[in-house]
C-alpha cells in the first residue's frame, strides 16, 4: 500500500447494522480517527484528515461525543510554524 492508499476491512454484518450501512465508511473513518486521537497516536490535524473532515468539523464531532481535546503547547508551536510558513 502506497502513501494515501486505502485498506479494505471486513466487519461482521451485525456491526454494519449497528453503525448503519448508509454512512458506514464515513462513520468508521470518524471513529477510527477519534480513537487514534484520543490515544495520542495522531495529531488533531492528522485525525481530521483521516476522518475526511476539516479541523473545525472534527472538533465539533469530538465535542459532540464528549472527547477531550489534546492540544498542548508543542502542538500549538507546530501549528504556528506551519501557518507562518504559508
Amino acid at each position: 500500500m502506497g502513501e494515501g492508499g486505502f485498506v479494505r476491512v471486513e466487519f461482521p454484518s451485525d456491526a454494519v447494522k449497528v453503525i448503519g450501512r448508509k454512512n458506514f465508511n464515513r462513520e468508521v473513518r470518524l471513529l477510527t480517527a477519534m480513537e487514534l486521537y484520543r490515544e495520542g497516536k495522531v495529531s488533531l490535524g492528522k485525525a481530521a484528515e483521516i476522518a475526511g473532515l476539516s479541523i473545525r468539523e472534527f472538533l465539533y464531532e469530538l465535542r459532540k461525543r464528549d472527547i477531550q481535546i489534546n492540544y498542548d503547547l508543542e502542538e500549538f508551536k507546530k501549528d504556528t510554524e506551519m501557518i507562518e510558513g504559508l
